[in-house]
């Protein structure tokens, strides 16, 4: 924790970015307006964090302002977004076919199942995925980049033979990282690195957060406040019962375990605090969610048509909006 020795005038602030697949261009959005902010206004960034395409988001983001300041980080996520979409037309059309599929699955329809390691388009699939980042991120930079900012970035991976939750921080963020936080394995193969292996973040650590308070030697960087960039709703107004609300339904209670682990980890340090437990030099980190929202079904988790990414980029720039308002308000 920050402690009050460190106290500024700056609200510092880290922010998580929750997993999710093409909804996480919403994270982007989000991004945008509150980097722009935060050069604005007394807010101080000392961290980003994110698993799968929050991982994406919060890498783009990380490496652009290192490179240029706020601009450069929204010119780096919107580049980045721009080429993960499908924009050829056999893209779209492909695009068009595995939305469908998803549909049909989640609906409750039969489909074969393959496996990422004899399946051809696998390999196509992870250049795809490298050559979008590459293209406007230049990892051989990290190393120089982690000594020289103040900002830490943590990414969260699964170890699959090890069965342990993982993290890659600042200099240790690779391309290769980035895919290992972002490896759904049942369209990738596991992600070696080193002498492990990986697979999506999802289950592991969603987004990482309790990272962001645990490195003694940065400890005037700790943030005041995290804000988390959700994407898995956490309230259903009704009861799924149709096949498809239900899948919806379990893959959103999946993706939000582990963040709500990482959320009662920083609750229960508050409430110590709030006893007088810990010693006096240590102070409560105030939890703030950016949400969004319930109407999107989890089979367009899928879906990389340009206008759907557009129209949840923009929903994140209204949302960012609307969460400093009503810190205003």
């Amino acid at each position: 924790m920050a402690t009050d020795d460190d106290a500024g005038d700056s609200t510092r602030v880290a922010i998580a970015c929750q997993g999710g697949g093409s909804h996480t261009a919403f994270t982007a959005g989000v991004l945008e307006r509150l980097l722009q902010e935060c050069e604005a206004d007394s807010y101080e960034l000392v961290g980003l964090s994110g698993t799968s395409g929050g991982a994406v988001c919060a890498t783009a983001a990380w490496y652009g302002l290192a490179a240029g300041g706020t601009d450069d980080a929204v010119a780096t996520l919107d580049a980045v977004w721009r080429d993960l979409s499908a924009r050829s037309p056999f893209e779209r059309f492909t695009n068009a076919w595995l939305v469908g599929l998803a549909r049909f699955a989640a609906g409750g329809g039969p489909l074969p199942l393959f496996s990422p390691y004899e399946h051809p388009a696998t390999d196509a699939g992870r250049t795809r995925f490298l050559d979008a980042l590459e293209a406007h991120i230049e990892f051989e930079r990290f190393p120089a980049i982690a000594d020289e900012t103040s900002v830490d970035l943590i990414l969260g991976a699964a170890d699959v033979t090890e069965g342990e939750f993982d993290t890659f921080r600042n200099e240790s963020v690779t391309a290769e990282a980035v895919l290992a936080s972002a490896a759904i394995p049942t369209l990738f193969e596991a992600v070696g690195i080193g002498n492990h292996w990986y697979w999506d973040g999802l289950f592991s650590q969603n987004p990482p957060i309790r990272d962001f308070l645990t490195v003694p030697d940065r400890a005037a960087e700790k943030p005041d406040e995290i804000w988390i960039v959700q994407i898995n709703p956490r309230y259903r107004e009704e009861v799924p019962k149709s096949v498809e609300e239900i899948a919806d339904r379990r893959n959103e209670l999946a993706g939000n375990l582990s963040l709500y682990q990482e959320v009662d980890f920083i609750e229960t340090i508050n409430e110590l605090i709030e006893d007088g437990s810990l010693p006096d030099e240590y102070k409560p980190v105030t939890v703030e969610f950016i949400e969004l929202g319930s109407d999107l079904s989890a089979s367009s988790k899928v879906d990389r048509d340009p206008a759907f990414i557009d129209l949840l980029m923009q929903r994140g720039r209204r949302r960012a909006e609307r969460f400093f308002r009503q810190r205003e308000a």
